[in-house]
């Protein structure tokens, strides 16, 4: 098995990435149809957004049945030869565990919601009324984390949806089952999971208000006073056994300076983390004030501090997944990029930086071609739930024109709906992606242009530079493991980074904006990789060259 340190994550989201039967639904047989797709772009490992049993509140999120496949996806059947087909091609496969909460239609819930002596009543975190909310909490999804239930008269605790509610794992019962699922799916030669908002899955039994001037930080639920423990007993009880086994955790909440608790060499905890300082703020009032893009050094600061953090402390070093993209943001050409005047050539910056970072980098789905925010015209287009709660909670009580305006204006910026659009295979109808009449979401009207078929045999396409920039990554050592060094952290539009191991030292420097700019005296060496044919003295616009020395 290959070093994930050497590794590149494919993160595929089912519902939009190929639908096999027309029904404009993407499915495990369309990805199965597009393994050889993916195994030719140079990846090694696939992680899968959920495809578990949903009534799809939160798109799979909110999961009814850990040990059954959604209808709409297909059967166990096409799961096993998912697998099987995706080791054949050495891809290795990994699901996403979603286990701080179920969907309130899951059996558990049912259960626990039937009375106060239920068996399965402390699966789930209830509070009597006491005069009103047990806490100020609130959701990720608009309005209180805490919703009333009639038939026992108590609250339960939901940090996302009102259909998602926290699991206990105060309960040792609890911790048993999960731990049970994931033997199931490990046993069936699943290779590791990424592990949704994994941070909070221990809550604080005392249950207090937000601090003050911390109203609504959702931040305060990560880092819980067990969470150690509970991932702990996670890897004795399951993920030790399995030595070849893959985890990246979701570090929502998890501070550069805390990571090494999770991922340090010696915590037996997890592999890697991801973290969010980098990511789009999407809290409710966003919506209505949004807040600016992150200038160039504040986003090198991000990756520079991380960078040092997992290498200092005495749980040192750890590691971490890295990205810029993925289900819960925007497309990074559109955040990052410019995809109107320089699409190529801002996409290949992207992909440039990303791939000689120092971490295990994740791709996201399209961001090989460049896709990018789909412009939404009205509410009516938009799928995704907290949108859609947002809009209810600050738009639809006065409906007022300048709000509705904000809204849309920001939505078409940060909601998460702009990376589920369908995936982009050709200049068919629906862009390939399904023979149906409809699709689930709308499709990005530029797929005439920017899709997998016009860019698969073109020398000068984001698809074949991916190529490339993949098969050279893996060849060199450098960039799996050597050190990472910030040479112009200051510098407006210019990164300019040095990644250093005994088996050589790289420099990769990359112009973010279209105006040319002077090759700094700290980048030295020979070019070997580029997004323009040849250098050619000053950097221009949206030019990236890795030099070697």
């Amino acid at each position: 098995m290959p070093d994930i340190r050497s590794s590149v994550i494919y993160q595929i989201y089912p519902r939009s990435f190929a639908d096999s039967n027309g029904d404009g639904i993407g499915d495990l047989r369309g990805i199965i149809s597009k393994l050889d797709y993916l195994a030719d772009l140079g990846v090694d490992v696939l992680w899968l957004s959920p495809i578990f049993q949903s009534p799809n509140a939160d798109n799979g999120y909110d999961i009814s049945d850990y040990e059954a496949i959604m209808p709409e996806f297909g059967t166990m059947t096409d799961f096993d030869e998912l697998l099987a087909q995706a080791h054949q091609r050495g891809l290795r496969l990994i699901l996403d565990l979603v286990v701080n909460h179920s969907s309130d239609e899951h059996r558990w819930f049912q259960e626990s919601r039937k009375s106060k002596d239920n068996p399965y009543r402390d699966y789930y975190i209830w509070q009597p009324p006491g005069g009103g909310l047990p806490t100020n909490w609130q959701s990720f999804f608009s309005g209180p984390a805490w919703d009333l239930d009639e038939t026992t008269g108590e609250y339960y605790l939901h940090l996302f949806a009102k259909k998602q509610p926290d699991l206990n794992w105060e309960n040792p019962a609890l911790r048993q089952e999960i731990y049970r699922m994931m033997r199931f799916w490990l046993d069936k030669g699943v290779d590791g999971f990424r592990m949704d908002v994994i941070p909070f899955l221990s809550k604080d039994q005392d249950f207090p208000d937000y601090p003050e001037g911390r109203f609504g930080d959702l931040t305060i639920h990560a880092n819980g006073p067990r969470i150690h423990e509970f991932l702990h007993e996670m890897h004795q009880e399951v993920l030790g056994h399995y030595p070849s086994v893959i985890t990246v955790g979701e570090g929502f909440g998890v501070s550069a300076e805390q990571a090494n608790l999770y991922v340090g060499d010696r915590r037996e905890e997890l592999q890697m983390i991801y973290h969010f300082d980098h990511a789009v703020p999407r809290e409710e009032h966003r919506f209505l004030n949004p807040a600016p893009e992150f200038t160039l050094p504040e986003l090198k600061a991000i990756f520079a501090k991380w960078n040092t953090a997992l290498d200092t402390g005495e749980d040192a070093p750890g590691w971490q997944n890295i990205y810029f993209g993925n289900h819960d943001n925007p497309r990074i050409l559109s955040r990052f990029g410019d995809p109107e005047r320089f699409h190529y050539e801002s996409a290949t910056v992207l992909a440039t930086v990303l791939l000689t970072q120092r971490g295990t980098p994740s791709l996201y789905q399209g961001d090989e071609l460049g896709m990018s925010n789909c412009l939404f015209e009205d509410i009516s287009e938009f799928d995704d739930i907290q949108v859609k709660n947002a809009w209810a909670a600050l738009v639809a009580p006065d409906m007022d024109p300048a709000k509705q305006m904000q809204f849309l204006k920001t939505a078409n910026r940060i909601a998460r709906d702009h990376a589920r659009t369908p995936m982009q295979w050709s200049d068919a109808p629906h862009a390939g992606f399904t023979t149906g009449s409809t699709t689930w979401l709308k499709v990005n009207p530029n797929y005439p242009t920017v899709n997998a078929a016009g860019q698969d045999s073109p020398p000068r396409s984001v698809l074949n530079y991916y190529r490339q920039l993949l098969r050279w990554r893996k060849q060199t050592p450098t960039l799996h493991t050597g050190t990472y060094r910030d040479l112009l952290p200051e510098h407006p539009t210019l990164w300019a980074f040095e990644r250093a191991h005994e088996s050589g030292t790289f420099v990769t420097v990359a112009n973010f904006s279209e105006e040319r700019v002077v090759l700094p005296a700290e980048v030295e060496g020979k070019a070997v990789l580029g997004n323009y044919a040849e250098p050619d003295g000053d950097l221009r616009a949206w030019e990236v060259r890795v030099y070697v020395h």
